[in-house]
């Protein structure tokens, strides 16, 4: 049954009435002909149950995962362990079909855990507020450039050229139409420049974005960054991180960042062959009014139980579009969830282990490869759980022989400039004969 009832009568109708004979003419004829497919869809004829699930199995099986290799593959992503009781959980009917909590007094459920979990991430962080998450870090990246600019009235901001790749191309799509000026801050030995930094810091500039640690693993000086970016007035330290890094490393609030954004899929989140993901986003309480998306807060109702709401609701379905701090409507709710689980169960304990074992097991291959001749770490600065190599060979070379042992050997960074560069990443799931056996591979290539 069509959704539409109008018979053809009426919409011939209609199209009298607006001028067109037909439907065709209307829709149709105005789209270029070189863009219109005219022959037959190759599709197949349709498919039983039974046959598609072999059909679809048969082409997952062409995938080569992380479940069947041994990965060294970072990048943003990471291979993390993630408890089984994760997947249990949010698997659970009420969790998993669970859309939207905009009706309060029938999705405590949902509201309460993104409660718990925006408690989490400020605690992690130590910033005072956080949101239900954005769609991803990228985004995140661009939508803090944006709430800074909205909240100094600067139109000039600086980005650091070791933040990712991918997440400046984001920042890119989303500023450029605005005519914000976009400058990136050069970086010298692995690390941000910050005396480029210094000279670039003019009173116009709005907001500063640095990743740490960085694209390339290595931790940025965020105490001498936070000193130069808050000697302009008004201007904002924005600063993306790995979560598990916390653990370890300062708190952002220790070096008065203003807006802490991140990936989340380090949290409970598998790989996915790159999604779904969720981006955290926290800054200080101060600027709650203008931070993007949605906002879940903790209340008493009129019998004085407690109950959550969402709060702060500035997105375009709830006041006027000009005054919408985002155009991203929604949270990566049952990421979020995973992550929330995820946390619980590991504690502070398990997630100082996490990151304790991914950084030793990280500097353990780093020692080893310091040893080779013809493969070199790229840099001699202080670094997380990944860092950069420069090869004698093509890193494509080591990657498809490391591919045929079994193993992801890391990231070629020639497609963004950095010729005969290998980003290698080791996370807590690596064992010591792993990276043993990663190391006499490399000698024989």
């Amino acid at each position: 049954m069509p959704f539409i009832s109008n018979t053809d009568k009426q919409r011939q109708e209609m199209l009298n009435k607006i001028g067109y004979k037909s439907f065709q003419e209307l829709l149709v004829d105005v789209i270029p002909k070189h863009l219109i497919h005219e022959q037959e869809l190759n599709i197949d004829d349709g498919l039983s149950e039974i046959e598609i699930r072999k059909k679809i199995n048969k082409l997952a099986k062409l995938n080569t995962c992380t479940e069947d290799y041994i990965s060294f593959l970072g990048g943003g992503i990471y291979d993390h362990f993630v408890p089984a009781a994760v997947n249990h959980i949010i698997n659970r009917p009420e969790f998993y079909s669970a859309y939207t909590p905009y009706q309060a007094e029938v999705s405590q459920g949902t509201l309460m855990y993104i409660y718990e979990y925006q408690t989490m991430i400020c605690e992690l962080t130590g910033m005072e507020i956080a949101n239900a998450s954005m769609y991803d870090c990228a985004t995140a990246c661009a939508e803090a450039l944006l709430m800074a600019i909205r909240q100094n009235k600067k139109e000039n901001v600086l980005v650091s050229e070791l933040l990712h790749p991918a997440y400046r191309q984001v920042i890119k799509t989303y500023l450029h139409p605005l005519g914000i000026d976009i400058k990136l801050i050069p970086s010298i030995d692995g690390r941000t420049d910050v005396n480029r930094l210094q000279e670039m810091m003019t009173k116009d500039v709005g907001a500063v974005l640095v990743q740490t640690p960085n694209y390339f693993g290595n931790i940025e000086e965020m105490h001498k960054i936070d000193e130069i970016v808050h000697s302009v007035k008004k201007a904002m330290l924005i600063v993306a991180v790995d979560p598990i890094s916390l653990m370890i490393l300062n708190s952002p609030a220790e070096y008065n960042a203003d807006i802490v954004i991140g990936e989340g899929q380090v949290l409970g989140n598998a790989q996915n062959l790159g999604g779904p993901l969720f981006g955290f986003f926290a800054t200080k309480e101060k600027f709650a009014r203008k931070m993007p998306g949605r906002i879940v807060g903790a209340t008493i109702d009129v019998d004085d139980n407690k109950g959550y709401v969402l709060i702060l609701q500035a997105r375009e379905q709830h006041i006027r579009r000009e005054k919408a701090t985002s155009n991203i409507c929604t949270n990566e709710s049952l990421c979020v969830l995973a992550a929330a689980v995820y946390i619980s169960l590991l504690g502070k304990k398990g997630l100082l282990e996490v990151a304790e074992q991914s950084s030793i097991k990280a500097h353990y291959l780093y020692d080893k490869i310091s040893a080779l001749h013809n493969i070199k770490p790229a840099f001699d600065t202080p670094f997380f759980k990944e860092f950069v190599v420069k090869t004698d060979k093509n890193p494509d070379e080591i990657i498809s022989t490391m591919l045929k042992i079994g193993y992801f050997a890391g990231i070629n960074l020639g497609k963004y400039g950095w010729q005969n560069h290998l980003l290698i990443a080791v996370t807590e799931k690596r064992t010591e004969q792993e990276i043993d056996k990663f190391i006499t591979a490399i000698k024989s290539i």
